[in-house]
């Protein structure tokens, strides 16, 4: 059979994705900046409320130590993206809490000389000291690894083959917060998520249905499915729909289960060290150190995702080095004020530079000062934070997707009739999913992880990197990258396409993208 020439691929492979309204650095008008920044805003709002409503009861703590928790988590997030979209990578990346902390966080809630503690407030406070100096000393990690630039060494052995399935992963990798939480209530998952689809996808359905040349349906359509959704979800409350199910369901359908709303005070400012003075111990440090490190792969993952779904070319290595060190000072910032995770890339909030086509830094900057307006705004701020949270697993089910999706397109810069090509993708996509789930699995049969020995911080250090299946795939890609035949195999990895981009100079595009502002790159100059 005669090769298929260049010339003849019908859909040859491209830089940038098609179908972008807004890239990085092009603005809508400022009303559809600040609604837009608002949605990101509301997104957000998931993750920083599931975080501590599951931990801070664990912990002792009352509704009124949760409620501060979530504004305190928002106003770091807040800082932290923008800190990361001025300094940092300059992505349109919101910096929200992460779930890969919650190992090294629940072990720590578990330790004997906390859980002899018989006041529930006094523990819940020993324990929030003990998770806020683990955070700070594990923040050096990123720290180091991120302004010294050895990740931006490391990440050289990286190729658009090994990024493949840990951008994937990324997405897939959450798949037991998508269709798992809509079944705990749906009612208004299912709804919510019919709906949503069907919004975001309207211009591909009614192609000519426009308002003032502005497709509002695609853009807004998690502001309108949240609100339709929403109501229909306190009508229901109201109704008396839920009055004899059983707790599960009306605490994952109920619009007034959270206690958010009456527990939050009306104005109340973070500021760093509120829960006391922070503990050190080198266990819970060293623990926490995994979570950082899978912070790190998972975040690397995501700027990759972020660049390509806002139409600018993959961050340069030193641009991607210092991302990692700005998100390294975010986890010393959560330990400081004591958000009880530390910070990440927010998955969900990059599949929403997809849905809704906008890829502007400035909507993310936006969305950043709601963060941190809303947080000193307690009952405002807690009445968005009681949204079900089957509203935003149906919404995740879509923006996780889009996530994967965008690292499943890398595999185009690649030759993809090479049996070693297959292999590496396959065996590393399938580990990334199975080696995590067997560790999930065991976990819950047996109340702790695999790694299960007498040395707590090895536990927690094994049994944290396993959950991840970003950080599975890229160890498990990237070795059978670099060890199989790699040096006769640079076209088929992808290597002249991406060799390009590895350094700031190297694509005339980088420096539109990612130069620093108010001039500092005379300070920082670019390698």
């Amino acid at each position: 059979m005669a090769a298929i020439k260049p010339e003849e691929i019908t859909h040859p492979p491209m830089d940038q994705l098609q179908g972008l309204e807004y890239c990085i650095d092009s603005n809508p008008s400022w009303a559809e900046t600040i609604a837009l920044g608002f949605q990101h805003y509301i997104l957000a709002l998931g993750t920083a409320v599931m975080i501590p409503s599951f931990l801070v009861p664990v912990m002792g703590g009352s509704d009124d130590d949760k409620v501060r928790v979530v504004q305190t988590l928002l106003f770091v997030e807040g800082i932290n993206t923008l800190l990361q979209t001025l300094f940092g990578t300059r992505l349109p990346t919101v910096v929200g809490g992460s779930y890969a902390f919650m190992v090294p966080v629940i072990s720590i809630i578990r330790d004997p000389s906390f859980a002899m503690i018989e006041d529930p407030h006094l523990r819940f406070l020993s324990t929030m000291r003990a998770v806020q100096g683990a955070l700070i000393v594990a923040s050096s990690i990123q720290i180091i690894l991120g302004f010294s630039q050895i990740w931006a060494i490391c990440s050289r052995f990286f190729s658009p083959l090994g990024m493949v399935p840990v951008i994937a992963l990324v997405g897939f990798g959450l798949f037991d917060r998508g269709f798992l939480v809509v079944g705990t209530c749906v009612e208004i998952g299912i709804p919510m998520l019919i709906l949503f689809i069907a919004l975001s996808q309207v211009q591909n359905y009614l192609k000519n249905f426009q308002i003032r040349q502005i497709p509002i349906l695609e853009r807004f359509a998690l502001l309108i499915c949240t609100t339709v959704i929403w109501a229909y979800a306190h009508l229901l409350t109201a109704s008396g729909a839920y009055k004899h199910r059983p707790d599960l369901t009306q605490h994952s359908c109920r619009t007034d289960r959270a206690n958010l709303i009456s527990s939050a005070p009306w104005i109340k400012i973070p500021y760093p060290l509120e829960w006391g003075a922070p503990t050190f111990d080198a266990g819970h440090a060293f623990g926490m150190m995994a979570a950082v490190l899978v912070s790190l792969v998972e975040s690397t993952g995501a700027y990759k995702a972020a660049s390509r779904l806002a139409s600018a070319t993959p961050p340069p290595a030193h641009v991607l080095s210092r991302g990692i060190g700005w998100q390294g000072i975010g986890i010393l910032l959560n330990g400081l004020f004591g958000t009880l995770t530390g910070s990440t890339v927010s998955v969900e909030n990059v599949g929403l530079l997809g849905s809704n086509r906008i890829g502007s830094r400035r909507v993310i900057q936006v969305s950043a000062g709601f963060m941190i307006f809303f947080s000193m705004l307690g009952k405002f701020g807690a009445l968005f934070a009681s949204i079900p949270f089957p509203m935003f697993a149906a919404v995740y089910c879509v923006l996780f997707g889009i996530v994967a999706s965008v690292g499943l397109s890398f595999l185009q810069f690649t030759n993809m009739n090479s049996m070693r090509n297959l292999f590496i993708c396959g065996v590393s996509l399938f580990l990334g999913l199975s080696i995590p789930e067997y560790f999930r699995e065991y976990t819950i049969r047996a109340f702790h992880g695999p790694a299960h020995t007498n040395a707590g911080w090895f536990n927690d250090f094994l049994n944290t990197i396993f959950f991840s299946s970003p950080t599975v795939a890229l160890i498990v890609a990237v070795f059978l990258d670099n060890t199989l035949d790699y040096k006769d195999s640079a076209k088929d990895r992808g290597m002249p396409w991406w060799a390009k981009f590895r350094t700031f100079k190297g694509d005339s595009r980088n420096e539109e993208f990612y130069t620093l502002p108010f001039n500092l790159n005379r300070f920082f100059p670019p390698s």
